[in-house]
């Protein structure tokens, strides 16, 4: 069977607009040294990345100002289709009064039981999102005619 998919390259309002459509995703971050990679609830806030922690690695990376990296995506294996969007910039811990009051109102309960007290915010200093789509489904065309952000910036073979 021939690979008849593309690879759109999404612009910055594009993956916001997919980011904006999920809402679970993965903190990439050191810890101890190593790389750790974590699945965390995220809301976007003023176009940054912001997740609610407990403690741990994920607040100690925002203490330290780690860079760190965060992506989410949605495929579906059986149609070989989907997106991916990487986030990538300092983490920091969200302390301001105000600042917490705006954003502890946009989360939803946690996915796992526990108290989880502290904001962490990855500002968006560079973010690159991908999307896999069969240019022969119909889905393909109507996605690429209505919408925000829709018509795609850059096409290129899987291989690319």
């Amino acid at each position: 069977m021939p690979n008849t998919h593309d690879l759109d390259v999404l612009n910055r309002r594009q993956c916001l607009d997919r980011l904006q459509t999920t809402r679970v995703g993965r903190l990439i971050f050191t810890e101890s040294a190593l790389p750790a990679v974590q699945p965390v609830n995220f809301r976007l806030w003023h176009d940054d990345v912001v997740i609610r922690v407990a403690g741990g690695g994920k607040l100690a990376a925002a203490a330290g100002r780690q860079v760190v990296a965060f992506e989410a995506d949605e495929l579906d294996q059986d149609l070989r289709a989907g997106w991916s969007v990487t986030v990538v910039g300092h983490a920091e811990p969200v302390t301001d009064v105000d600042e917490l009051v705006e954003i502890a109102g946009t989360f939803v309960s946690p996915w796992v039981s526990g108290r989880r007290d502290h904001f962490v915010r990855v500002r968006t200093e560079q973010m690159t999102g991908r999307e896999f789509r069969d240019p022969t489904s119909p889905q393909y065309h109507a996605a690429a005619a209505s919408g925000p952000g829709q018509k795609p910036v850059e096409h290129r073979g899987l291989g690319a």
